[in-house]
């Protein structure tokens, strides 16, 4: 093999390589993400009120629990592609994009913030997809658009309680 070959053929797996782990930073940042998601829907699911309780907070756990399920898939392809999730804590925080909701919220406020997280991470898994296909990571690529469909459906649901003007969420 001559030195030019064996230079090209090192400098494709670098760039492989570099590819393959700023996929992996992604499901890192998706994955801090679904946990933050995940407990901001705790908080929802135990403070929401009004007339509309029962039905908020089983949608609140419905969708929270389907939020917690991706942070696993999430972080063992990761572990697919020879990375490694986020597994410290205080590492989750620091990762995500996604920020822990604080303080008192009326039930529209809670209903607002979960639409807006959910456009943050459909966004995100838009550009991230989109990225992993680059890289010739079709299985990434394939897990963002399922979970995207996902996080579409919840925002939907979401978002019809917030237009219907009928005077029950607060």
């Amino acid at each position: 093999m001559n030195a030019t070959v064996q230079i090209q053929e090192e400098l494709q797996m670098t760039a492989t390589l570099q590819a393959q782990q700023t996929v992996v930073e992604t499901l890192n940042r998706e994955q801090a993400n679904a946990l933050v998601a995940y407990l901001n829907y705790k908080k929802y699911h135990w403070l929401t009120y009004g007339p509309l309780f029962r039905d908020l907070h089983l949608l609140f756990e419905e969708q929270g629990n389907a939020v917690f399920a991706m942070i696993d898939e999430l972080a063992e392809r990761s572990l697919m592609l020879d990375g490694s999730p986020v597994a410290d804590p205080a590492d989750y925080l620091p990762t995500a994009t996604l920020r822990p909701s604080t303080g008192q919220l009326s039930v529209r406020d809670m209903l607002g913030e979960a639409v807006a997280s959910h456009e943050l991470i459909i966004q995100e898994m838009h550009q991230d997809a989109e990225l992993a296909a680059e890289a010739g990571d079709i299985g990434t690529a394939d897990l963002y658009t399922r979970l995207v469909q996902t996080h579409q459906k919840h925002r939907w649901f979401l978002k019809e309680l917030l237009k219907k003007g009928d005077g029950l969420v607060s």
